[in-house]
């Protein structure tokens, strides 16, 4: 449920856009990317969101529809504009953005009236975002739609803070603190931890999820690798070596893998591992929706062609619902 938009990517690397003389189009918006990614696991997936009624918005739908991502729950909004990001990619770790059209966001018009109900409580996993919480009417649809899920199965909020939707991060901390007690999980990278919980340590950040009642706390780091924490256990998992094109789609791929993974029952080290390749892939490679990594391909990255792992006797990641 969230944010949905087209990407414009400069074909040109390591040049401003004043400078870029051709762009792609493609599919954007981070759990869109996610749900995207979590079908090329061959996962059932749908977008509860929202677009313009204009020509891009019949593109995402399209673009849905050739990723394998159901779209019933997509919606044109009159009188608004689908959202456009555009990128500039200095690599490896400089991909400034620019956002346009969301002023209203289509996306964050979603209202707590229009959310079905048994979908939401019905689906094996559901995924929510940080930046559903920065507006009305998305904020109380949001919250209402995590009351609805009632932390049934895994239900995942990816913290995905973006500072120009906010009016300041005394807000957003105060917005998670809402929503971090109705998940079971919840995933971000260092910054996006810190203003959710004060924090930017990964073990002390990972703790403050945990005593806010989740099960699952995973702490993204880029070169450091990832953290993911339970009751139980803190598992650390180091980075796969890549030659960076393009972070941004990283942690969608993440997140869509982290479903994969939570769905296939697998143990908390799998599952991590299994994320933090299919990010790399992903980081390689220019696009973040059409660039979204097949299982094959991730397992073959990680060397191990053919196999999937059994699920965990226990643990956060192979729990039932």
């Amino acid at each position: 449920m969230g944010r949905v938009g087209v990407d414009i990517y400069p074909d040109q690397v390591g040049v401003g856009l004043d400078e870029v003389t051709s762009f792609g189009k493609y599919l954007g918006g981070s759990p869109t990317n996610v749900a995207v990614a979590a079908a090329r696991h061959g996962r059932s997936a749908a977008v509860l969101t929202r677009v313009g009624d204009d020509p891009l918005g019949r593109f995402v739908r399209r673009a849905l529809a050739g990723f394998g991502v159901d779209d019933r729950h997509v919606r044109a909004v009159p009188g608004t504009a689908t959202p456009v990001t555009l990128c500039e990619v200095f690599p490896p770790d400089d991909f400034p953005l620019y956002f346009y059209g969301r002023d209203p966001a289509p996306d964050l018009l979603i209202g707590a009236d229009e959310l079905d109900e048994a979908a939401i409580a019905g689906a094996g996993l559901f995924w929510v975002t940080g930046t559903g919480l920065c507006r009305e009417p998305s904020r109380t649809a949001t919250l209402e739609a995590l009351r609805v899920r009632g932390r049934r199965g895994h239900t995942v909020l990816d913290l995905d803070h973006r500072p120009m939707f906010w009016d300041s991060r005394e807000d957003a901390r105060a917005q998670a603190a809402r929503a971090l007690p109705l998940v079971t999980a919840a995933c971000g990278n260092l910054d996006e931890w810190e203003v959710a919980v004060g924090t930017r340590d990964p073990d002390e950040a990972a703790r403050r999820g945990l005593d806010l009642g989740l099960e699952t706390a995973v702490v993204k780091q880029g070169p450091e690798g990832v953290l993911v924490a339970t009751a139980a256990a803190v598992h650390r998992e180091p980075p796969v070596p890549v030659e960076v094109v393009n972070g941004l789609g990283a942690g969608d791929a993440f997140g869509g893998a982290l479903c994969h993974g939570l769905l296939a029952g697998w143990g908390v080290a799998e599952t991590a591992r299994f994320a933090n390749a299919a990010g790399a892939i992903v980081a390689s490679r220019l696009a973040c929706a059409d660039a979204m990594p097949t299982t094959a391909e991730v397992r073959r990255l990680l060397g191990e062609p053919g196999r999937e792992p059994p699920p965990a006797d226990r643990g956060p990641a192979g729990e039932a619902p």
